[in-house]
């Protein structure tokens, strides 16, 4: 067989020889050199080229997001046949990286925000606002940190790509709080919810391209979040009020970040990477309610302006708000718990396996297909859910309409961006960059967090960030002795603060405000805390490293 000749095909026919499994053909051997050609300097560049191939499409060229990472994977995939490992072995790492993309990935994505447009559209999301409203002390601190830090994390756990800044900065614009302050609220608090936003989009990418457990994974990064987390309430409150705010509110503050970190840490550490933010920000909720029941600042400030209004919802009872969405998360927690068994009936193992000079062992990309995965859980749990909302057939056909408008492009990209990580991968791309970046030593853990910061910032996408470079934090820790998911876990954190530069997060956040297409105002007036968020999770990966490795290590 000529396995320097790519096969002429579409990506369906590609596709389909994973449907038919390994036997489907032979594959030929492959060992992963340390440098390419034996070269040091033309490895370097064959390494970074398709990472740089993405960013010129994204960033410079300005081509939407499923274009780009389908034409960067397709460079991907040409350039690995192009420096010596067999087509065949290429395509079918590609369509793997497709498969697992669409499949863990996409089938979440869509079933997932079906459910939110639903809740949404049935009038719930309204109901659950008005409750908030009315269950909180009347202070602008007080609704900031509720409606930026709460709500903020419950819609980047059901949605994320950017929604949440669209829909609360108009909430804090009605309170009376400038525009572009309530836009600098937003990116900094929507930062700590991203790596489980979306059900844990990011964590899942994660686990795959490294070839981890989901949950050690998962714990790994709930470790150095709820670090992070401690600290974002109380810039809400330097934002809005200085720091008199800090002095007057701080307990609420403190309230807020332990009661989302309760439910974030636990569920990301015992369950999985799906629910933590829906959890935490709701127990955010419930522990700020209860506590502003017994606690109030000495010095009340009243918003600028009047929204006792929002607060009197005359439409849907607030009941079967937190119902249908306690349901959804019961069934999604229930199907995922360590209890069951259909996150692990796996009807198929695709695997393509490499040798690695660098590691000097066998490696491979592989993906273990799931028809029980937990985008089926997010169908179920929807369906089971609209028991509870009772939504008409107007609603359900809007729901199901509206998603597809807002997610068949990023059904595209999830499907795309990893097939080009799987490839980078398997090509050995990874491990020889991996390997130069180790000459760092130890202080590659200063590094680690801005690898992950400006993955996100060019490609706008957590998940896109850890696609392209988990392989090789993992690889580089692996290499020099770290704890291996420690600088995994801080190349996804580092992701997170990434978003609030991200021209397509940016530019997704203020389509409901006055900034539409004035990314670049934004982004500058973003950057300064957004450095200063990755120079503090430096710190935190420091501090892990020196005195509590312990989470971070593989048993």
């Amino acid at each position: 067989m000529n396995h320097r000749k790519i096969p002429y095909t579409n990506i369906l026919m590609i596709l389909s020889l994973v449907a038919v499994g390994n036997n489907a053909f032979a594959l030929s051997s492959y060992t992963q050199p340390k440098y390419f050609f034996n070269n040091p300097y033309i490895t370097f560049i064959i390494d970074i080229l398709p990472i740089l191939v993405l960013f010129i499409l994204l960033s410079v060229l300005r081509i939407t997001g499923w274009k780009s990472t389908l034409i960067a994977s397709i460079f991907t995939l040409a350039l690995a046949i192009a420096i010596g490992v067999p087509a065949d072995n290429a395509v079918y790492a590609w369509a793997i990286g497709a498969l697992f993309g669409f499949w863990a990935i996409s089938w979440l994505i869509f079933w997932g925000i079906v459910f939110f447009n639903t809740w949404r559209l049935s009038g719930y999301l309204d109901a659950f606002m008005s409750w908030v409203l009315r269950n909180i002390t009347y202070d602008i601190r007080i609704f900031a940190i509720t409606l930026a830090w709460a709500m903020g994390a419950l819609i980047e756990g059901l949605i994320g790509f950017g929604t949440p800044w669209a829909y609360i900065v108009p909430m804090l614009v009605a309170l009376g709080i400038p525009t572009i302050r309530a836009i600098t609220i937003m990116a900094v608090a929507n930062t700590a919810p991203v790596s489980f936003g979306a059900f844990g989009i990011p964590v899942i990418t994660l686990a795959g391209v490294i070839g981890v457990p989901l949950m050690a994974v998962s714990s790994a990064v709930a470790h150095v979040v709820a670090i992070l987390a401690m600290f974002i309430s109380f810039i809400i409150l330097y934002l809005v009020d200085g720091f008199r705010g800090i002095r007057d509110a701080w307990p609420a503050a403190l309230v807020g970040s332990l009661g989302y970190v309760a439910g974030q840490y636990t569920v990301a550490t015992y369950v999985g990477p799906y629910l933590p933010d829906v959890v935490g920000s709701l127990t955010a909720f419930v522990a700020l309610v209860l506590f502003l029941r017994v606690w109030k600042p000495a010095r009340i400030v009243e918003p600028p302006r009047d929204i006792r209004h929002m607060a009197n919802n005359s439409g849907r009872p607030a009941a079967v708000a937190w119902a249908s969405l306690l349901v959804f998360v019961a069934v999604m927690g229930l199907w995922a718990s360590p209890i069951s068994p259909l996150p692990k009936m796996s009807v198929a193992v695709f695997s393509v396996p490499a040798y690695s000079q660098i590691l000097g062992k066998k490696v491979a990309v592989s993906y273990a297909f799931n028809p029980f995965a937990t985008g089926t859980a997010a169908l179920v749990a929807w369906l089971v859910s609209m028991a509870v909302m009772r939504p008409s057939r107007k609603v359900v056909k809007e729901a199901l309409a509206t998603t597809v408008r807002q997610t068949w492009a990023a059904v595209a990209v999830g499907a795309f961006v990893v097939s080009l990580a799987f490839v980078f991968n398997y090509s050995g791309m990874a491990y020889s960059l991996a390997y130069m970046a180790s000459f760092a030593g130890i202080l590659f853990i200063l590094i680690s967090p801005f690898l992950g910061w400006l993955g996100a910032a060019l490609t706008g996408s957590n998940t896109s960030s850890n696609a392209l470079f988990g392989a090789l934090q993992y690889t580089v820790g692996n290499l020099l002795g770290i704890p291996p998911l420690l600088l995994p876990a801080v190349q996804s954190v580092g992701a997170e603060l990434g978003k609030p530069v991200a021209p397509q997060t940016v530019s997704a956040g203020i389509s409901t405000t006055e900034y539409v297409r004035r990314e670049g105002d934004i982004i500058r007036n973003n950057l300064p805390y957004s450095i200063s968020l990755v120079l503090l999770l430096v710190a935190i990966a420091v501090v892990h490293l020196l005195l509590y490795p312990y989470p971070f290590k593989l048993t």
